[in-house]
C-alpha cells in the first residue's frame, strides 16, 4: 500500500515548522558554537553556512524523503547546526511508516551525531549524558512521526470510504430512480391502455360505421364518454399509489387482484367483446392479492391487445392452478386477417408484464401457434 499523500501546508504550518525547526538546531548547537568560535572559528562559520543549506534543502523533504533525510544525517556529522533540519526530515520519514526506510536513516543519524561529539566535539562534552539523550531525541521523533503518519493513513482511509460511500448512494439513488420510472410506465400501461382500446374501438365504430341510427351514435358516444372518465378515475388512483408507495411488492388499495377478474370479463363481453373464461374451479378469492394482481394485469392486457389487434375474435381466457403449486394464466385469440383499427403498436406492455411476473417470482411467455396468439402466465402461489 502506497504512503498516504501529506495534506497541503498552510503558510501558517510552514512558518511554525521551520520556527520549530531552528529552535531544535539553537538548543543542539548552542554549547558547540560556542566552543567553535573559542577554538575553531572557521568551522564555527562552515557549521553555519552547513546548516543554512540544510534549512533550504529541507523544503523538498515531501517529495525526495529518503534523499534529503540522509542528506541531512550525514551533514550531522561535521555540523551542529543541521540538527533542526535533520530532526524534521527524520520526522517527515517517518510518517511514511516504512520500517525499511526509518531504521537505516535511524542508525545513520546516530553514528552521525556520534562521529560528530567523539570527533570533532569539545572535549567537555559528557558522552553518558549526550548518547541516551541523542538516541532518546532519535527516538521520540521517529515515533511522532509515525503516529502522524497513521493519523493521515486514518483520514485518508476514511475520505476514500465517504467517497465510496458517496458515489454507492448515488448508484443506489439512480438505480431507484430507474425502477421507479419503470413502475411508473407498467402501471400507467396497464391501467390506461385498456380504457383507451375501449376509446379507440367504439371511436372507431363511429369513423367506419355511416349507417348508424341517431340513437346508435347517442350510445356511442355516451359510452366512450363513460370509458373516459372511469379511465381518469383509474389515472388518479394509480397516481395517488405511486405517490404513497414506495415499492410494487404490497402496494396500496384500491388495486385490482383476481377477485375482481369476473368485473373486468363483464365490462369486456359489455363492450362486444367475444369471451369464453374458464377457471377450471380455482377459487379467485383465495388466489393471494400479489399474485392475484399480477394475474389480472396479465388478462387485462391479453384482452387489450386483442381487442387492438384482432377485434370481433374469439377470446378464451383459462386460469387453473392450486394453492402450494402454481397459478396458470392463459389468454388466446385469432390472429385477424384484415386491417385492424389502426391503433399504435408499442411493445411495452408485454415487457411490463414480464417485469411484473418476475417480480412476483414467477414467468411469462408469448407465442403463435395454428394462427393463434397464446399469452401464458405461470405465477407462484404459496400454501
Amino acid at each position: 500500500m502506497s504512503p498516504p499523500t501529506p495534506p497541503p501546508l498552510t503558510r501558517w504550518g510552514h512558518v511554525w515548522r521551520y520556527l520549530l525547526t531552528i529552535l531544535i538546531s539553537a538548543f543542539a548547537w548552542s554549547e558547540l558554537a560556542v566552543w567553535q568560535w573559542q577554538n575553531a572559528r572557521v568551522w564555527f562559520w562552515l557549521d553555519l553556512v552547513i546548516g543554512l543549506a540544510a534549512l533550504v534543502i529541507v523544503g523538498w523533504r515531501r517529495r525526495f524523503p529518503v534523499t534529503v533525510a540522509t542528506v541531512t544525517a550525514l551533514a550531522s556529522a561535521a555540523s551542529g547546526s543541521v540538527g533542526g533540519p535533520a530532526t524534521l526530515a527524520l520526522f517527515s520519514l517517518a510518517t511514511r511508516r516504512r520500517w525499511r526506510e526509518i531504521l537505516p536513516l535511524a542508525v545513520l543519524a546516530f553514528v552521525c551525531g556520534l562521529l560528530l561529539i567523539r570527533v570533532e566535539g569539545p572535549p567537555q562534552v559528557d558522552a553518558v549524558v549526550v548518547l541516551p539523550t541523542m538516541a532518546a531525541v532519535i527516538g521520540v521523533t521517529i515515533g511522532w512521526g509515525m503516529f502522524v503518519g497513521s493519523r493521515r493513513e486514518l483520514m485518508q482511509t476514511l475520505r476514500e470510504r465517504a467517497r465510496t460511500a458517496e458515489t454507492e448512494q448515488e448508484a443506489r439513488v439512480a438505480q431507484a430512480r430507474t425502477t421507479e420510472r419503470a413502475r411508473i410506465a407498467r402501471e400507467m400501461h396497464d391501467v390506461l391502455a385498456h380504457r383507451i382500446s375501449l376509446v379507440t374501438m367504439h371511436a372507431g365504430a363511429l369513423t367506419y360505421r355511416r349507417d348508424l341510427s341517431s340513437e346508435q351514435v347517442h350510445e356511442t358516444a355516451g359510452l366512450i364518454r363513460d370509458t373516459a372518465h372511469q379511465a381518469l378515475t383509474d389515472l388518479r388512483e394509480v397516481l395517488g399509489v405511486l405517490r404513497e408507495d414506495s415499492g410494487d411488492a404490497t402496494p396500496e388499495l384500491p388495486q385490482p387482484d383476481a377477485s375482481d377478474l369476473p368485473a373486468l370479463f363483464e365490462e369486456a363481453r359489455r363492450n362486444g367483446m367475444h369471451l369464453q373464461v374458464e377457471t377450471c374451479d380455482v377459487s379467485l378469492g383465495d388466489v393471494p392479492p400479489t399474485i392475484g394482481r399480477a394475474a389480472y394485469r396479465v388478462i387485462q392486457e391479453g384482452l387489450t391487445n386483442a381487442r387492438k389487434h384482432a377485434p370481433d375474435t374469439l377470446v378464451s381466457v383459462t386460469v387453473t392452478g392450486r394453492a402450494g403449486e402454481e397459478l396458470r394464466v392463459q389468454v388466446r385469440n385469432h390472429l385477424l386477417l384484415g386491417e385492424t383499427l389502426g391503433v399504435p403498436v408499442s411493445g411495452l406492455g408485454l415487457v411490463g408484464l414480464r417485469e411484473r411476473a418476475e417480480l412476483a417470482g414467477g414467468r411469462l411467455s408469448h407465442r403463435v401457434e395454428d394462427h393463434t396468439f397464446v399469452l401464458e402466465v405461470t405465477l407462484p402461489w404459496p400454501t
